[in-house]
């Protein structure tokens, strides 16, 4: 009998921090917008979220060129 992983099945939303919510009013989305809206991405009956890269990158790839792995990028610190 077949089983299906979570994952198979679930409703997944992808999130580019840098365009998703501005807390600071920088004009850029950071960590803080994204918990902020927490809540409302539950109620759309979402499972689980993936978030784009937020390390330190030279962005040429969208993030993920990632140069340092043990380092936010500026933009996205709470």
């Amino acid at each position: 009998m077949s089983s299906l992983k979570w994952w198979e099945h679930a409703v997944i939303y992808q999130i580019y921090p840098r365009s998703f919510q501005d807390s600071n009013s920088d004009g850029i989305g950071d960590l803080n917008g994204i918990t902020s809206r927490l809540e409302y991405i539950a109620n759309l009956g979402v499972d689980a979220i993936w978030i784009s890269p937020i390390f330190m990158s030279p962005q040429y790839d969208f993030g993920y060129d990632v140069s340092n792995y043990c380092d936010v990028t500026l933009s996205m610190e709470v």
